[in-house]
């Protein structure tokens, strides 16, 4: 699927993939549980199993084919918190890794540690990722004050 001529999107979903064996391998091995879930990843985005453990196997560190739209930025950061949690163990390199990550993909530093918390909280509750998501636009969307009107009469 990755060629010379790939496209945009073949790059982005290589990117992603790249990025979650970067996190899998934070604390030193990819675990079995979190080499299922980059499987269960490439494989929903069209990506045969063989050739996402080619890719891993062949990664060095992280992507620099970072995702373009607010959406897509949060669906990285989400499946990095998630594959975080995918061994049970949650890794302080681990957690500093999504956090980078985070800022990498352009998040505001001063919410990188709350939207972490709260994907981290809700995958563990077992919410569903679009609501995970519903519920922190509130806090990613603060970009800007809003500004005074102001009367000219």
């Amino acid at each position: 699927m990755f060629g010379f001529f790939e496209n945009e999107q073949a790059k982005k979903i290589k990117g992603h993939l790249l990025n979650l064996a970067a996190l899998a391998k934070a604390d030193g091995h990819i675990d079995e549980r979190e080499m299922k879930f980059i499987i269960s990843v490439g494989k929903k985005n069209g990506i045969s199993s063989s050739e996402v453990q080619s890719l891993v196997s062949g990664s060095k560190g992280e992507s620099t084919d970072l995702p373009t739209n607010d959406s897509e930025r949060f669906d990285q950061i989400f499946d990095l918190v998630d594959m975080m949690l995918a061994d049970g163990i949650v890794d302080e390199t681990e957690m500093d890794f999504c956090i980078m990550m985070a800022e990498k993909l352009g998040f505001r530093k001063a919410i990188v540690g709350v939207l972490v918390r709260k994907i981290s909280q809700g995958v563990k509750d077992g919410q569903p990722r679009e609501r995970i998501k519903e519920e922190s636009n509130s806090f990613l969307n603060y970009n800007e004050l809003p500004r005074p009107s102001v009367n000219i009469n």
